[in-house]
């Protein structure tokens, strides 16, 4: 099949996937609603997907709404560090540094448009023991986009991923958004992804309050179980980071993957 016509069926299926049955567009869900949910893997039934405690919640049409993951198992002695993935280069290498040095291993969503700038990033995340994942190609606001595009800027992502490490990733995160609405869940499905991965801490580095600030907001909330948002690209999230995984160490919590944090 060729790109053309596999964009052309995808975005018929993208349509299909938000029509009801008589054509109309189905009826909106509020975020707040999909702020739990329950992992998958790729096209894996709901019968045999763990729930890790984590509940899900039900359209207005009656079938399950889309599953979203902001947690980890409760009671798990693990976190998971999750980092938007843009920004310059020396600072990720920087920070991948810190957290090898600590024998701890995180998760990446990337930026297509980064990985086209930066495309060795994607094999030294890999490479160093870490997991990476999607986070659209231009980090657009993916709620606000009709179905069609939002699907293409999770496929042109996931071709990215797959073109420099054979794989798209397991992981999908919506850009500029905490939470997938109903929408851009169901388009992240049709690109072959499983699951719509939130956060239940933010650690509010983007907005860069300097690294006490960023490791006081962290180890003041962090809980066992918790996926923590922050991001590349930020020095201060560098410089935070040894005292993040330190005071992580202090209450006998381990910095992994998300994948590892699910096992």
């Amino acid at each position: 099949m060729t790109g053309l016509a596999r964009r052309s069926l995808l975005r018929t299926l993208a349509a299909a996937a938000i029509l009801g049955p008589t054509g109309s567009a189905c009826a909106s869900h509020s975020r707040s609603g999909l702020a739990t949910a329950r992992g998958s893997t790729p096209a894996a039934s709901a019968s045999s997907t763990p729930s890790f405690g984590i509940a899900s919640s039900a359209s207005s049409t009656g079938s399950a709404a889309p599953f979203q993951i902001s947690s980890g198992p409760v009671g798990s002695p693990r976190v998971a560090l999750t980092f938007h993935g843009q920004g310059d280069a020396d600072l990720a290498t920087a920070l991948l540094r810190e957290a090898e040095s600590a024998g701890a291993r995180i998760t990446v969503l990337a930026v297509g448009a980064w990985l086209d700038d930066q495309p060795r990033t994607a094999r030294r995340i890999l490479d160093g023991g870490h997991e990476l994942g999607n986070h659209t190609m231009h980090h657009l606001d993916i709620s606000a986009l009709p179905a069609d595009r939002a699907l293409a800027e999770i496929t042109d992502c996931a071709d990215r991923l797959t073109r420099l490490t054979g794989s798209p990733g397991r992981w999908f995160r919506p850009s500029q958004a905490k939470d997938c609405t109903p929408m851009v869940a169901a388009q992240a499905r049709l690109a072959g992804y499983g699951h719509c991965l939130g956060y239940g801490l933010d650690s509010l580095d983007s907005t860069d309050p300097g690294p006490e600030a960023v490791t006081r907001t962290v180890l003041d909330a962090v809980r066992p179980g918790s996926v923590v948002s922050l991001h590349l690209g930020h020095p201060g999230t560098v410089t935070a980071l040894p005292a993040i995984l330190d005071g992580l160490r202090a209450r006998s919590l381990q910095p992994v993957t998300m994948s590892e944090l699910l096992t």
